[in-house]
């Protein structure tokens, strides 16, 4: 029997499924993973010993196209939470309705211990491991947590000499001076606000003055921030791992994002009128809307009751543990979900893929323009799905992504 948040994804999957009218054969398949890949990833240390850490990689579906999904380098990475963020991804990409399936990989190490020639010896070695079932036909990683563009370059450096030539589609989140995409970067972030706007909008909340906490800081939080920000929300409340900051007539952005830049954390950050607050002030804060944008599992059983935000976009993957789910919508409060609130990045990753496959450049400003579109046509058509059918947004787009995918499935068949 699954436990933890892959159990937790299962649930929501079973009472999606459930109000679609499937029977358990129509969607079974989807319950368990297409392929589970764990590897031994030995690198030589700069002192000249060597360590060995474990890595993974978990394609959960390519139904609708290829898998994909992030890699993330953290000491917690472990197999139940690497199988349910590939899962998620596949519901994400087929809620926003993009012709990929869902994957997902990371290493357990803590990468602030690693020198920056250990970093790359890893990132390699991992790359190589992983390297037969990864391609730009069958699996493109991107950055997740504690990787960046510069990781992904290494990966796709890797690739394309274990090729021969270069194959700039294995990866997305490049730097654009070898084949990113231009707004890749905030890709997340935006779409964060721009899914936290329109439903503001959908809940009558005016979005000017509008009081926002932001739990991590960040590149998908402290983004999301920004164009917040910039909309004329108040943003009272800001974190990261090092703690949070509170400031009751809205913090001052600019310098947040300047002080974490220069410093690389929100470590000792003051302004006139702001106090430190704890991670639990943050999310329990008297707010309009929350805005978790951490890791899996902050708003838990414990905490939920507590949440006085009328609104939680989820920025994260899986920030809400679905005993706090069912408590947040008993007392009212709207859950925007991971798969469609931090779409953003998975969207303009495929734009970036296009690019590749087409050997072409597209202007911001476009890229920008065709992820609003995407991400406004699914938020109303969850929202309105939600509404007709009673239940949560999660559950609705549960039920949009569960529906393409079992569409595709049947019209595919099982193979022999």
């Amino acid at each position: 029997m699954e436990t933890g948040i892959y159990a937790q994804m299962l649930a929501t999957l079973d009472a999606a499924a459930e109000k679609l009218g499937l029977t358990y054969d129509d969607y079974v398949i989807l319950r368990y993973p297409e392929r589970e890949l764990q590897v031994s990833v030995p690198i030589e240390m700069d002192d000249g010993s060597v360590k060995v850490f474990t890595g993974y990689r978990i394609q959960h579906s390519s139904t609708r196209g290829p898998a994909k999904g992030g890699i993330r380098f953290h000491p917690d990475v472990n197999l139940d939470e690497v199988k349910a963020l590939a899962a998620w991804m596949t519901w994400k990409c087929a809620v926003v309705k993009i012709p990929f399936g869902g994957a997902k990989g990371g290493v357990k190490v803590d990468p602030s211990k690693l020198s920056e020639r250990e970093l790359s010896r890893l990132t390699r070695r991992y790359t190589a491991a992983i390297l037969p079932i990864i391609g730009p036909e069958r699996d493109i990683p991107a950055p997740d947590i504690n990787t960046n563009e510069k990781i992904m370059a290494r990966i796709m450096d890797t690739y394309s000499m274990f090729k021969g030539y270069a194959v700039p589609g294995v990866v997305t989140g490049k730097p654009v001076e070898i084949g990113g995409s231009l707004g890749r970067k905030e890709a997340t972030g935006y779409g964060v606000a721009i899914v936290t706007e329109q439903i503001a909008g959908y809940a009558k909340l005016p979005v000017k003055g509008a009081r926002i906490a932001v739990q991590g800081f960040g590149n998908v939080g402290a983004t999301a921030a920004k164009f917040l920000f910039g909309s004329g929300c108040g943003i009272v409340a800001v974190s990261d791992e090092t703690g949070g900051v509170y400031n009751e007539n809205g913090l001052d952005i600019p310098s947040c994002l300047a002080y974490a830049e220069k410093n690389g954390s929100l470590k000792g950050y003051t302004e006139p009128g702001a106090r430190t607050i704890t991670n639990r002030e943050l999310l329990t804060a008297d707010v309009d809307i929350l805005i978790p944008a951490a890791i899996e599992k902050q708003i838990t059983e414990e905490i939920a009751p507590h949440v006085r935000a009328k609104i939680v976009v989820e920025a994260a993957n899986g920030p809400t543990t679905s005993k706090a789910d069912e408590i947040l919508a008993r007392r009212g409060v709207l859950v925007v979900p991971d798969i469609l609130a931090n779409a953003g990045g998975v969207i303009v990753s495929y734009f970036e893929w296009e690019q590749n496959l087409q050997a072409c450049i597209w202007e911001e400003d476009k890229i920008r323009e065709m992820e609003k579109n995407i991400l406004e046509r699914s938020t109303s058509d969850v929202y309105s799905l939600a509404g007709g059918k009673r239940v949560s947004m999660r559950v609705a787009a549960y039920m949009i992504a569960l529906d393409r995918v079992v569409k595709a499935k049947k019209f595919r068949g099982i193979f022999p």
